[in-house]
């Protein structure tokens, strides 16, 4: 396995997006979305203006593609919806809808404005070819985990990392395990005072454990 570092430039819910029972990276990080494989990790850290701390750290679960993705009832929630009032369904990542002729239309989202598609976004977005999926995720947000000393290497300035040796490898999935699982704050650019990422995030728990009964 892998593992990917990279800075998260703007923790919004939109990339990743943590919520409804699943932590997705849809859109941003081409090259990262295109290369990672199911058993990688990757982690997103805050600026070194924030302190570095962990912001999410996901393990690959699945790798999909666009058309799979939005077709999948799992992810439907996903879809941005700009119609209700919960600013939870207006972070959505699922925003790229299969046409016919086998390209996508940008829906309305974080990544365009209106009706308007932004082209540019769409093709940074579709160039990774791939969405990744998480179950096993840990989501800190707003208040990002700070990271030992010990996984100080882990830090970037720019790009990407993944050329880690095992020792950090494992010393990084042991400091994790540590820590709760599923969003644990809400993301950095939420609106005051907003507090349906945790409604929904109680709701998504609720089904996990009654699932798992």
């Amino acid at each position: 396995m892998k593992l990917y570092a990279y800075i998260v430039a703007h923790d919004s819910g939109f990339a990743p997006n943590p919520f409804w029972g699943f932590c997705t990276l849809a859109n941003c990080k081409p090259k990262i979305r295109e290369r990672a494989q199911r058993g990688d990790w990757i982690v997103g850290l805050a600026s070194r203006a924030r302190g570095n701390g962990i912001v999410y750290a996901m393990a690959v679960d699945e790798v999909m593609g666009y058309g799979d993705y939005f077709n999948d009832p799992r992810f439907a929630a996903k879809i941005p919806d700009y119609t209700k009032i919960d600013y939870v369904h207006r972070c959505g990542d699922n925003c790229y809808e299969p046409l016919p002729d086998g390209g996508f239309r940008q829906l309305q989202s974080q990544h365009s404005s209106g009706a308007f598609e932004d082209l540019k976004l769409k093709a940074t977005d579709l160039g990774g070819r791939n969405v990744l999926v998480s179950k096993r995720f840990h989501y800190f947000g707003s208040q990002p985990l700070p990271l030992p000393e010990s996984l100080d290497t882990l830090t970037v300035a720019r790009g990407y990392r993944c050329n880690f040796p095992p020792e950090i490898v494992d010393g990084f999935l042991k400091f994790i395990d540590e820590h709760p699982r599923g969003v644990n704050a809400p993301p950095e650019r939420w609106p005051k005072g907003n507090q349906s990422w945790a409604e929904f995030e109680r709701a998504c728990s609720g089904r996990a454990r009654r699932g798992r009964e």
